[in-house]
């Protein structure tokens, strides 16, 4: 059997090198090789795996030996340390392929066993990544509640937006920089290769008769090629200024960088940009424009702290700093938080009955919302470690602007905002509808019967799975074409067969409800209408989806007694 093995050629200090496809990715070669649908078996090797890295923690050289004697080939060199880019010369080495070797003849008189003629023999092993994952919190030694834990990153300082821009880009950059499983999360999306990250602040750029200072640099170094971006901050809520960015944008294209990042609470959105800039198609060199919310920052590194893992716990302890810093209310890095200027005079025209179709402002306010939905999936995302995705119920190819119209237009007609989101592993798609004539917040799930049982048996497991649930919950039935009886949880735990249809129709599923006030600011204070829609799909979330069972899962079967 023959195999190829993909590289690339690059040239550092003045010789050239050759690097394998399979170094620095994150699982070896045979994660490559799997995430490209080739199947490698473990199975045979996965205890021996196991006994040989523990035992190799005790006395390395000794398993060593005992490898050789055994003609099983020694691991390879493990990856370098976690600060230690993808790419560089502490990747794992590809082992360049030896021809089989000729099995030692047996001495004269023996005779060798079946197992040891069908024994596979032992397939060499990739470097595996190590992570840390967080622990439980420790005790805390305080006194108690007053006393303040010591911060890496300290907000009492900051007095203005300024001092909170520079303070913010200092602390995310070096984060970025130390940590490079962050750092590299953050610039993929943008197109910057993976290698050793630098990054700056307050840098001095000429332009024009006066220099121009932007809020941070970046620059990654591969195969002896620079990558630069530029970044401009802002803080508390405060608009990008296209002249500012028009501004780094020229002088990321006179000086060949690559990239001009924004950094803001807003949320960018598909076909509607943040600040509209203009770009000279005259020039050879093109600068890409990118924008980054304070939420998805907060986002990646709750993915990496709580989930995902990082190099070690240094870099686990530098990411938790990072996050108090951008969650503490000071900082002014909270992600979206107001739903503009359109959003009183609408709410107030709806309840007039005067806002017209093709009104500008519900244009704006429906922008606003798919922003907070955008928001509302980053931050559950983060808290589950699972894909939160907004569902977009227009054909493939539809234009932003020209659905959100027809959004809008909805709003005009219906008085209702509405959105859906996909959570992975969760049996249905969670929808959030918020209605301003009615002052409510809707959310829901529709999950579907289960395929085996009686109808009432389908209700009583439903009602079981909902044991924790608030007993204001609204179950509905649905049967095929339409809808059946429908009642509160606190009414049908008793009596779940009210929930059956009257005329015997088969069940296909249920609809579950929570209604909740709706808050009426713009902003995100405690009666703002942003909070009151993180309060509700975080209650509906806990307290109902987290409880319910996805298709094909069943109950553990209870082991069998032993025969007596």
């Amino acid at each position: 059997m023959s195999a190829c093995v993909f590289g690339e050629l690059y040239r550092r200090d003045g010789a050239w090198k050759f690097r394998a496809v399979g170094q620095g990715y994150a699982t070896g070669l045979a994660g490559l090789a799997t995430d490209f649908g080739v199947d490698i078996d473990d199975d045979a090797d996965a205890a021996a795996d196991a006994d040989v890295e523990s035992e190799a923690e005790v006395a390395a050289d000794a398993d060593v030996e005992s490898e050789a004697e055994s003609g099983k080939e020694p691991d390879g060199p493990r990856g370098g340390s976690a600060d230690e880019p993808d790419g560089q010369a502490g990747s794992p080495a590809v082992p360049a392929p030896r021809a089989p070797e000729p099995a030692p003849a047996a001495p004269a008189g023996t005779v060798r066993t079946p197992s040891e003629e069908t024994k596979p023999r032992a397939r060499p092993r990739t470097a595996r990544k190590k992570v840390t994952l967080p622990r439980a919190e420790k005790k805390t030694l305080a006194e108690n509640d007053s006393w303040r834990t010591a911060r890496l990153f300290p907000l009492s300082a900051l007095k203005n937006d300024r001092e909170r821009e520079t303070r913010a880009t200092s602390v995310l950059l070096s984060v970025m920089t130390q940590v490079p499983e962050f750092g590299r999360r953050l610039t993929a999306g943008f197109g910057a290769p993976a290698g050793r990250m630098e990054t700056f602040t307050e840098v001095s750029l000429p332009h024009g008769d006066s220099p121009r200072r932007p809020d941070g640099v970046i620059r990654v170094e591969r195969a002896g090629k620079l990558w630069t971006a530029l970044v401009e901050t802002k803080t508390n809520g405060n608009a990008l200024k296209p002249d500012q960015v028009q501004a780094y944008m020229d002088i990321a294209a006179r000086r060949g960088y690559e990239a001009v990042i924004t950094l803001s609470n807003d949320v960018a959105l598909d076909g509607t940009p943040l600040v509209d800039v203009r770009i000279d198609g005259r020039r050879k060199h093109k600068v890409a424009l990118w924008h980054l919310s304070w939420a998805e920052v907060a986002h990646q590194a709750q993915m990496l702290i709580r989930h995902e893992g990082v190099g070690n716990a240094s870099h686990a302890w530098l990411l938790r700093e990072l996050l108090h810093y951008l969650q503490h209310e000071h900082s002014g890095c909270h992600g979206f938080q107001n739903m503009g200027a359109a959003w009183v005079p609408v709410r107030k025209a709806i309840d007039d009955e005067t806002l017209s179709q093709g009104d500008p402002r519900a244009t704006e306010v429906i922008e606003s919302w798919e922003r907070l939905v955008r928001q509302v999936c980053l931050g559950l995302g983060g808290e589950l470690g699972h894909k939160v995705l907004p569902v977009q119920r227009a054909k493939r190819g539809t234009d932003p602007r020209a659905r959100r119209a027809a959004l809008a237009d909805q709003l005009c007609s219906q008085g209702r905002l509405h959105s859906e989101l996909r959570i992975e592993g969760t049996p249905g798609i969670l929808a959030i509808t918020a209605d301003l004539r009615t002052r409510k917040l809707r959310t829901s799930i529709e999950v579907p019967a289960a395929e085996r049982g009686y109808p009432l048996s389908r209700a009583k497991r439903l009602i079981r799975q909902l044991a924790a649930a608030p007993a204001d919950l609204h179950i509905e039935t649905l049967v095929e074409g339409g809808t059946g009886p429908r009642g509160t949880l606190e009414r049908l735990r008793p009596e779940p067969a009210d929930i059956l249809p009257k005329d015997g129709a088969e069940i296909a599923g249920f609809r579950l409800s929570l209604f909740k006030g709706m808050g009426n600011g713009r902003g995100n204070a405690e009666t703002g209408f942003i909070r009151s829609v993180d309060e509700a799909v975080d209650r509906f979330h806990t307290h109902v989806i987290a409880h319910l069972e996805t298709r094909g899962t069943r109950r553990p079967a209870a082991e069998p007694a032993e025969a007596r």
